[in-house]
């Protein structure tokens, strides 16, 4: 899939970008500090090209159209089908392209292929409570607050509370 907005894209990762994405994420560690891991590998690369192949996760990188510049990642995970029809919502911006409004374009996006072409019925995210710009995205996007998740995730070593965010086919 290659979706298009106004300033972005996404496309499927493919195996010559490993290098690019490495480099990204440690330019990016201390902005990714306390909100994800940001230790990349090739292992990890890997590991992320094969789960795409899987009908069960899809990933994406999120890319400026007008330079192909690889600005961020976008994944669906967990796809379930038969009567759950749901995926979870990953997203993360590296270093330097935060703030201009490329990550509510590019979950704009995931949207549309989530609910238009994928035939979901729900897409969640959670994110940690302190992460203001990441729920401002979620909610220009039409997401609601659905619950509080204690420790949900451990990153860096330390576990973090989640908010649960939400959205309905028919709310989008």
């Amino acid at each position: 899939m290659k979706s298009r907005s106004i300033r972005v894209f996404l496309r499927a990762p493919e195996a010559d970008d490993c290098d690019s994405l490495i480099s990204l994420y440690r330019a990016s560690r201390q902005h990714f500090h306390g909100y994800a891991d940001s230790s990349y590998t090739r292992e990890r690369f890997e590991i992320m090209l094969r789960d795409s192949a899987q009908d069960s996760n899809e990933n994406f990188l999120i890319c400026r159209i007008d330079d192909n510049t690889i600005i961020g990642t976008l994944n669906l995970s967990q796809i379930f089908r038969k009567s759950f029809q749901n995926a979870y919502l990953g997203y993360q911006l590296f270093a330097g392209f935060t703030g201009s409004g490329y990550m509510t374009e590019a979950v704009a996006l995931a949207l549309r292929h989530a609910f238009a072409n994928l035939g979901l019925h729900r897409l969640e995210a959670n994110v940690q409570p302190v992460n203001k710009p990441s729920i401002a995205v979620l909610v220009r996007n039409g997401f609601s607050k659905e619950g509080f998740s204690r420790r949900y995730l451990k990153i860096n070593g330390r576990w973090r509370d989640h908010e649960r965010w939400a959205i309905l086919k028919e709310d989008w």
